[in-house]
């Protein structure tokens, strides 16, 4: 078992995948990664990442700092659980740039309804932080989500009535 990523940590990740790299791309950070560097969290089991465009050159450094740094690192994104709202690219916050990549946190609303699919107890503590520190304005997540709807279809895993439901429940509050 690995340890757990805090701030420092996840920030040391981000400088040694920029200086191994020397080709141009993007780091999206999700999840735990994210409510650990806007800190409600102090700690995340794993740096969950989504990279653009998906170079060899960055996922072969990746298992090399996973055992360097003693870190789990997962390519997971909201993209894998649920259709992207679309502009999303546009709302992923800079959080800082190392060599020739850039590091993001992925779309605040679409990890927010991501987690609320999802629905475990940490990911609903996680969309609540997310709206109480205003990362996610509540009315533009209804938005988005409205947005998503038609594509649903595409994730047959998803019930739309539920997921509906639950997103009716934290974002109307």
């Amino acid at each position: 078992m690995r340890e757990l990523a805090d701030s420092a940590r996840i920030k040391q990740f981000m400088r040694e995948l920029g200086r191994a790299v020397q080709v141009d791309g993007r780091v999206y950070l999700t999840g735990g990664a994210t409510a650990v560097l806007y800190g409600w969290r102090e700690t995340t089991i794993d740096v969950d990442i989504k990279l653009i465009p998906d170079r060899d050159e960055i996922l072969r450094e990746i298992p090399r700092l996973k055992e360097e740094l003693n870190l789990n690192v997962e390519l997971a994104a909201p993209s894998d659980f649920i259709p992207l709202p679309k502009g999303w690219e546009d709302r992923s916050p800079l959080i800082r740039t190392e060599g020739k990549l850039s590091f993001h946190h992925f779309d605040p609303v679409a990890q927010a309804l991501s987690k609320v699919e999802r629905g475990h107890d940490q990911d609903i503590r996680d969309v609540q932080e997310m709206i109480a520190s205003g990362l996610v304005n509540p009315a533009e997540a209804l938005v988005q989500f409205e947005a998503i709807v038609p594509e649903l279809y595409r994730f047959p895993s998803i019930d739309p009535a539920s997921f509906r439901k639950a997103v009716e429940g934290l974002f109307t509050e």
